[in-house]
């Protein structure tokens, strides 16, 4: 998981509350766990917390400005990409799965 504790601490400048940045951490750990929900209480025990507060507290409150994370995520991707091109795909469709299966042709 070094590899989303690198991400994360790129974004920790927008955090003026350690326990903020903590829980921007673990929700990124939980989102790509291997959990089969990713409610709050799900990964707050994957991540050892006791209480999924803090993890509430985040994304109800958020403490950062949007403009400002928006901002320097695409600071980071224009970094990342050092002037390669790349091909972007907008799934513009907005189907909601209705089963539990996708036709890929």
């Amino acid at each position: 998981m070094n590899f989303v504790v690198d991400y994360c601490l790129l974004y920790k400048k927008l955090f003026s509350d350690v326990r903020l940045f903590e829980a921007f951490k673990y929700l990124h750990i939980g989102c790509i766990s291997d959990l089969k929900r990713k409610s709050l209480s799900e990964i707050a025990k994957i991540v050892g917390l006791n209480k999924y507060q803090g993890l509430h507290h985040l994304l109800k409150t958020p403490s950062w400005d949007v403009e400002k994370r928006r901002v320097l995520r695409f600071e980071l991707i224009l970094q990342i990409l050092k002037g390669r091109p790349i091909i972007l795909i907008i799934d513009e469709t907005g189907d909601r799965n209705k089963g539990t299966k996708i036709d890929l042709c």
